[in-house]
């Protein structure tokens, strides 16, 4: 019998909703990103809340941009979000912009102003932050606060019109004890052009004037936030309780849930922006941003991103998650469905001294042991080979099982080989190993020769019957667990310079014809996804990641 699974609370206040009367066919969601920047990590959590919620209570989602500041929005932002979305693998209802409202809110507006409700004020930013105090004291009253209802409608025109520097505020409680309840700014003069209205408009809603509006007009049932926007929520339900509502509307609920943070990766567009602006990264979707573009680039699969949130649940209590956990997921997932391929990343040559010159063989290998039906490939064998320089040692301690002088080690699939000599530079680098193999050793053949026990197998590649390949090993961006934990140390300080290696090698020639995102197991090495950057002549493959969890005994 299949055991149920618990409900999440933001599940049980829906559960509670429909119990208290609640009509099952009006439940509506919705996702607001503001488009500012690519989403990342965090995001995929809210994406999944809202459209798995969705899913379960045969619900709609509208996806609504929160497109309120054209100072920082761009074209480029709402196409990567549509896309990350997409590719998750959900699909929106009704594609939403909070300027698609931007004539009712700035109604709205007037009416709170001729209900002497709102004002316009005329202090710089600085000074009404500094008016606004702390919790243990009260705010200091606007000097402009009492104007008249003609004034402030006058003013307010004016503000439409792009003149002077001026803000509308809510006139509710400058002594009440939650600060975004003080006098709350509505409305800011912005004389930049909105990606969507042009220059229409001179003036901008304010992320609280425009949410929970925005929210009531789309008829959304239940609006779900990260936990920074639980104070907000007074100021949510305020605005809501001043706009006119006929008797039988239903007011949206806001509730919130934690935010998504991962351990060695922060999830701020403004830091994020930072990282590539000062260069660290190449831009929102370099693998090693916590971006969905980014984590897509690096071979992350949508599955393994809606098992990760699946497994990390919803709660109200902020966390720091495990790494670890999100890789182990992607590597369960890729382990079942990628195909294995030798691939040496950072090779030496290998000349095995008795085999035939002219004798070249294909070699049967399985494609992955994790799936009966992933079939065999041939592979090309002959008498030079690629290894990777870390399976080579000229003088071995006696633990070392690769190959080295006078042992045998066998090559994955083929035959056991036997370093006799090695070719050095003038620097002392082995540049060719020298080998002898047992013809009679081959994989499979079921010769006595090829049951013979030895301790170590090393993989290989044709250097004949191979194709170069640009690789790139990326590992963690930052050296600490919580980057953004201390406000004193710029977050900066804590960048890994060690998170981007390129390295040139060898792989089967196969890989000539492998597809963008296309992922492979490298046998030993870890799994990897072609890079977007890649060319006909040029494979480019990034790591995704290591085979086995290394980063917590490396960094012990």
């Amino acid at each position: 019998m299949k055991e149920e699974k618990s409900l999440n609370f933001i599940e049980q206040i829906i559960e509670k909703d429909l119990a208290d009367g609640f009509d099952k066919n009006k439940l509506r969601f919705r996702f607001p990103p503001e488009p500012n920047g690519y989403l990342h990590i965090g995001h995929a959590k809210a994406i999944c809340l809202n459209f798995g919620l969705a899913k379960k209570y045969t619900a709609a989602v509208n996806l609504r941009f929160d497109d309120t500041n054209p100072e920082a929005e761009e074209q480029e932002f709402v196409d990567s979000i549509k896309e990350d979305i997409k590719w998750l693998g959900f699909k929106w209802s009704e594609e939403r912009y909070a300027s698609d409202y931007f004539q009712q809110l700035y109604d709205w507006a007037i009416q709170l102003i001729k209900e002497g409700k709102a004002y316009v004020d005329d202090q710089s930013s600085e000074l009404i932050v500094q008016q606004r105090k702390s919790v243990v004291e009260s705010g200091v009253e606007s000097p402009f606060r009492n104007r008249s209802v003609q004034e402030n409608l006058t003013l307010f025109e004016k503000m439409k019109n792009g003149e002077g520097t001026s803000v509308l505020r809510a006139k509710i409680d400058m002594s009440h004890p939650n600060m975004n309840m003080r006098d709350p700014v509505m409305y800011r003069i912005l004389n930049k052009t909105h990606h969507r209205t042009g220059d229409s408009w001179k003036i901008y809603p304010m992320y609280d004037w425009a949410h929970g509006q925005s929210d009531f007009i789309e008829e959304i049932s239940h609006s779900l936030c990260s936990l920074e926007f639980e104070n907000h929520r007074p100021l949510y339900e305020w605005y809501l309780s001043q706009i006119s509502l006929s008797n039988n509307s239903h007011k949206p609920k806001q509730r919130e849930f934690s935010r998504g943070n991962v351990g060695y990766m922060i999830t701020s567009k403004r830091k994020l922006k930072k990282l590539i602006d000062n260069k660290i990264v190449s831009g929102w979707d370099d693998p090693r941003m916590p971006t969905i573009s980014g984590l897509r680039r690096r071979g992350y699969t949508p599955l393994s991103l809606r098992k990760f949130w699946e497994t990390a649940g919803i709660s109200k209590r902020e966390n720091l998650l495990d790494i670890s956990l999100l890789e182990f997921i992607l590597r369960e997932e890729l382990n079942k469905s990628c195909h294995r391929i030798m691939a040496v990343i950072n090779p030496v040559k290998v000349i095995i001294d008795n085999y035939p010159d002219k004798k070249t063989e294909n070699l049967t290998i399985e494609n992955n042991p994790e799936d009966e039906n992933a079939g065999m490939r041939e592979m090309p064998f002959g008498k030079e080979i690629w290894i990777e320089k870390e399976d080579f040692m000229e003088d071995a301690p006696s633990k070392f099982f690769r190959l080295t002088i006078g042992q045998e080690v066998r090559l994955k699939g083929a035959y056991l080989i036997k370093a006799i000599s090695v070719q050095k530079d003038e620097e002392g680098n082995v540049m060719t190993i020298h080998v002898n193999y047992d013809p009679e050793s081959k994989s499979g053949s079921g010769s006595e020769a090829s049951k013979r026990k030895v301790k170590g197998t090393i993989h290989w590649v044709s250097a004949t019957d191979s194709i170069p390949i640009e690789v790139r090993l990326y590992d963690r961006l930052f050296t600490t667990e919580n980057p953004d934990a201390n406000d004193e140390v710029d977050f900066l300080e804590n960048i890994n310079p060690n998170s981007l290696q390129i390295l040139y090698g060898f792989a089967e020639k196969r890989l000539s014809y492998a597809k963008i995102e296309e992922k492979f197991q490298f046998q030993r090495l870890g799994y990897f996804c072609v890079d977007k950057e890649s060319q006909s002549d040029k494979i480019i493959f990034n790591r995704t990641v290591t085979l086995k969890d290394t980063w917590a005994k490396v960094n012990q």
